[in-house]
């Protein structure tokens, strides 16, 4: 028998570490002294020491360890399951990482542009993304990709051509707040790609898209816009606002009603139309 000591030793595990394998069932000792409460061990037990030692170390629970030792037959299956989500853990941090590289070697400002008109193919983007008081962006992102590809596909099969970055605006006709989260009939998005299509593309463009896509005109504008990297959030969504909104204008507004997002490869760019106090339009 190996005192508890003598077995850390072995397997190089802390002695409050073979405590608290113990406390979990995962490793119990061969003995324990009833009087003193010290802790023996077969020599053959360094074997699951081992086994715990080496899933442990890949970053499973212990609870997955506990199932993968009690049913050895389910442990390959469990280590590729764990391999998957610490692969996909692994890609969020990396794109975090670059997220905080970007935000901080060059920090988001507002710029004021005048964004020119285009004729755009715009489409709902049916989703759940609002409920329990909390909204899913990640559905949002998913769902507003898949309407953009609809559309640029719809595009391309009839020879058009996307003549920009496409966009996506909240469809105010059928939101409305909630507390704290948004609820929708419907929709909560429109996505809008711009394309280039005149004479008789444009007419077989109108044949050819979904039958809820539209062909529309953006009218040119000037505008505030912010650019912030990676995935949307709640946050950064309220932090673009926030920017967008204490960016000083002399005798106009930021008309958040007229808001849009470009949605570019590498992030997302929050842009809303000024409005003059005169009514006049434009700055």
């Amino acid at each position: 028998m190996l005192s508890i000591g003598e077995f850390s030793d072995m397997c190089q595990l802390p002695p409050q570490t073979l405590r608290f394998y113990h406390s979990e069932g995962l490793l119990v000792p061969a003995d324990v002294d009833e009087r003193t409460g010290y802790r023996s061990y077969r020599f053959d037990q360094v074997e699951q020491a081992m086994l715990i030692t080496v899933l442990r170390g890949t970053g499973m629970s212990v609870e997955l360890v506990r199932r993968a030792l009690a049913e050895p037959d389910t442990a390959l299956a469990l280590l590729r399951e764990h391999r998957a989500q610490v692969r996909r853990r692994r890609q969020a941090q990396d794109e975090a990482l670059e997220d905080a590289l970007r935000f901080f070697g060059t920090r988001p400002e507002v710029t004021l542009r005048r964004a020119p008109g285009a004729r755009v193919v715009t489409k709902p983007v049916p989703d759940g993304a609002a409920g329990d008081g909390q909204y899913d962006w990640e559905a949002v992102e998913t769902a507003v990709a898949a309407a953009v590809r609809e559309v640029t596909g719809a595009v391309a099969a009839c020879g058009a051509a996307v003549a920009g970055v496409p966009w996506r605006t909240w469809d105010a006709g059928t939101l409305k707040w909630e507390g704290q989260g948004v609820t929708a009939e419907g929709t909560h998005w429109l996505v809008h790609v711009p394309v280039a299509a005149e004479g008789e593309t444009a007419e077989a463009l109108r044949g050819a898209l979904p039958g809820d896509a539209e062909v529309r005109d953006f009218e040119a504008r000037d505008e505030l816009s912010i650019f912030l990297p990676g995935r949307s959030s709640m946050a950064k969504y309220g932090t673009a606002l926030s920017r967008l909104l204490a960016h000083p204008l002399d005798g106009a507004y930021p008309d958040l009603a007229g808001m849009r997002q470009l949605l570019h490869e590498d992030g997302v760019e929050t842009a809303v139309p000024i409005s003059r106090l005169d009514g006049s339009g434009g700055e």
